[in-house]
């Protein structure tokens, strides 16, 4: 419990002390225009409620990644609380705060665009195609998983209840973002916060066991013997950092009225994830019994992250968690879905120039996004999910790059991102040449092999530091 008790601790502390440091790393500037008020239409570019932003960016960027993926990286053990709390801090934060205030500097763009203009057109395009397949794969990720449940609860036919929730997603698309999303995703927001309050308060006030971090926890304890560098960075990435966060600042991104508020709705919001996140972890590992315990219920056929989520909620929360375990597996990712959708839409657009005001564009882009989704919908979950993963943490690490470069040019302390994006470049090399996914290589070698490409873009890195420092002194001259 003191382990649980100091990490809760340390991401406040984090997003008080920390949170605040990056808003003068970047310069914030409440009186410059946020594109909400220079660029309104009503459709996209929207002015609307601070608290309503910061639930709907929360619902946006959570869904289930901070539950499902806490609940998969407890397995192996306390040590999941390191990665969550550093991580958030200095990793997942300053992820969100960059991308989602450099898409407000310019003027609300997509990912793809911004990364695009600080590390090159080769790049943008590559991101452009990257960004909107990912999203793609979190929509079909996010209509597969809450069908099948629901298929489980009422018996009703999969593929009919796919083509149910590709409709709604459709509908969430085109409307304007304050008319079902602006109204209804504070209301799922809130519901996931306080699910996760509930179990938390019931980790302290009842006699539930949660593991300290030891040195013994330093060990692959994970019962299929995965090692903990790389897969755990992979496996928790919603409630550290995650590159599909970036996508969605920019729906966020185009609502702000002021640029003050950025540190609330990005870096606050990736706090607070983070605090479910550690909550989930720290209900799986204790629930059950301990970790191993845990592992022995997680081998069991249809003991997934689902099921955990369930016996979690009925048991601590009674009738009214039976209600939030449907509502937290079934519409929060439902919420996230319909999001990645219109994201995707919205990259698209900025990508060709094309205007979104009127439905008949929207409905050009939106209806072949829709059916690339509903064709991979017939792809097996699992192959989904484990390419999604690296997907995602890939995205992060290229936007931490193109934070670091934005930040090197306006001679600010880029450092912030480039440890990081170092970091995570170790990550997700190491995984796709050890994964079995990816190519399948000894641990020693893909680590090597990690560490070599992390050094060889931290040279690229400094050298191009180098070429910017010469470009000023030319001009001062």
């Amino acid at each position: 419990m003191i382990t649980f008790s100091i990490s809760i601790v340390l991401l406040v502390l984090g997003y008080f002390i920390y949170g605040r440091y990056m808003e003068r790393v970047f310069e914030i500037d409440p009186d410059k225009k946020t594109p909400a008020i220079e660029k309104e239409d009503g459709v996209d570019f929207v002015p609307m409620h601070p608290a309503k932003i910061f639930l709907i960016q929360f619902l946006n960027i959570a869904g289930l990644g901070p539950i499902f993926g806490a609940i998969a990286g407890a397995l192996w053990g306390s040590v999941a609380f390191l990665w969550i709390v550093f991580g958030c801090i200095f990793a997942g934060a300053v992820h969100d705060f960059l991308s989602g205030m450099m898409s407000v500097r310019h003027g609300g763009e997509s990912l793809s665009e911004i990364v695009g203009i600080y590390l090159g057109n080769g790049i943008k395009v590559f991101m452009r195609i990257f960004s909107v397949v990912l999203l793609i794969l979190v929509g079909v990720v996010f209509v597969k998983g809450p069908a099948t449940i629901l298929h489980d609860l009422t018996a009703m036919n999969v593929s009919y209840l796919i083509a149910i929730i590709f409709g709604y997603y459709l509908l969430a698309t085109l409307v304007p973002v304050d008319k079902l999303i602006g109204k209804v995703y504070p209301l799922f927001g809130l519901c996931l916060l306080i699910m996760a309050v509930g179990i938390g308060w019931n980790l302290f006030t009842m006699d539930y066991h949660i593991p300290e971090l030891t040195t013994d926890m330093f060990r692959n304890i994970h019962y299929q013997h995965k090692p903990i560098f790389p897969m755990l960075f992979i496996t928790i990435a919603c409630g550290a950092i995650s590159g599909f966060h970036a996508t969605q600042s920019p729906m966020m991104a185009r609502c702000m009225t002021n640029e003050k508020l950025g540190r609330k709705i990005f870096y606050g919001t990736m706090i607070t994830e983070g605090i479910v996140a550690l909550i989930w972890a720290a209900a799986a590992m204790s629930f059950f019994g301990g970790i191993k315990e845990l592992g022995e219920q997680m081998s069991l056929p249809n003991h997934n992250a689902a099921w955990v989520v369930k016996e979690v909620c009925n048991t601590m929360l009674g009738k009214v968690g039976g209600i939030l375990a449907i509502l937290g597996v079934v519409a929060a990712p439902i919420t996230s879905g319909d999001t990645a959708f219109r994201s995707a839409r919205l990259t698209v657009a900025d990508a060709c120039h094309y205007s979104q005001k009127s439905i008949s564009k929207r409905l050009i882009i939106t209806i072949p996004i829709f059916a690339i989704g509903f064709l991979l919908t017939q792809i097996d979950f699992a192959i989904i999910w484990r390419y999604f993963g690296w997907a995602n943490q890939t995205l992060a690490t290229i936007t931490l790059w193109a934070a670091t470069v934005y930040l090197l040019q306006r001679k600010r302390n880029y450092w912030t991102s480039l440890i990081p994006a170092i970091f995570m470049t170790n990550v997700i090399v190491t995984y796709i040449f050890v994964a079995q996914e990816g190519l399948g290589l000894p641990m020693t070698l893909s680590t090597i092999i990690g560490a070599i490409t992390s050094l060889i873009f931290t040279i690229l890195f400094f050298q191009y530091k180098k070429k910017i420092a010469k470009t000023d002194r030319h001009f001062d001259r």
